[in-house]
């Protein structure tokens, strides 16, 4: 907290934040009971799609027992799937979170973000205002064909694993070992660091 100063004179409204708060809130993955880490992926190829990124880790910061822990670089990426030229380029980018919901909550959660965005899902490889896909949920692994833990195309997809390598170099996928081991066997072609954009760590 910074106190603007007039004359020299510190504004008499603005008081120090308490050592016991600060602790408090560096602290607050702590009131989580037993915490899981998750990772997700999130892209969006429609509308503002920074502000939609960013609008996402808030949403998903807000969310009861839920913290935002890592917020990765932005990369620029052709769709997946489609022909080039087709669609917009994508915005991606990766978060790691520590949450106590269990899988299935989180993927609620994270479907609810992108109802809430407008989300629609017409086709399987259509553009999208946001996608929030959970990439892997501790070392859970699930072939649950509602969600399978981890996602089963998070090993060949460079826009998940380069943004993941960028916050988090020892990363392993579950089942599929090193995550710099993946990113080096399918390479970074169709993918775009921006380091013009920036998503912001929720406070």
């Amino acid at each position: 907290m910074t106190a603007f100063s007039t004359e020299g004179q510190s504004d008499p409204t603005v008081q120090p934040v308490p050592a016991s708060v600060v602790e408090q809130v560096d602290a607050a993955d702590i009131t989580l009971s037993n915490p899981k880490r998750a990772v997700l992926s999130l892209g969006s190829n429609l509308g503002n799609r920074l502000e939609t990124l960013q609008g996402a880790i808030d949403a998903l910061e807000d969310t009861p027992g839920l913290r935002v822990k890592a917020v990765s670089p932005v990369y620029e990426t052709e769709p997946w799937g489609v022909a080039p030229g087709s669609q917009p380029s994508y915005f991606n980018a990766v978060i790691v979170v520590k949450t106590t919901l269990p899988p299935s909550s989180l993927l609620e959660r994270g479907q609810a973000i992108e109802e809430a965005f407008d989300r629609v899902r017409e086709e399987r490889w259509g553009p999208r205002t946001i996608d929030v896909d959970i990439v892997a949920y501790a070392d859970v692994v699930s072939d649950d064909p509602v969600l399978t833990l981890p996602h089963p195309r998070a090993h060949e997809r460079a826009f998940v694993l380069a943004p993941w390598h960028d916050i988090d170099p020892e990363a392993q996928l579950p089942g599929r070992g090193p995550v710099a081991d993946l990113l080096n066997g399918v390479g970074r072609e169709g993918i775009q660091p921006r380091p013009d954009l920036e998503l912001r760590l929720p406070e």
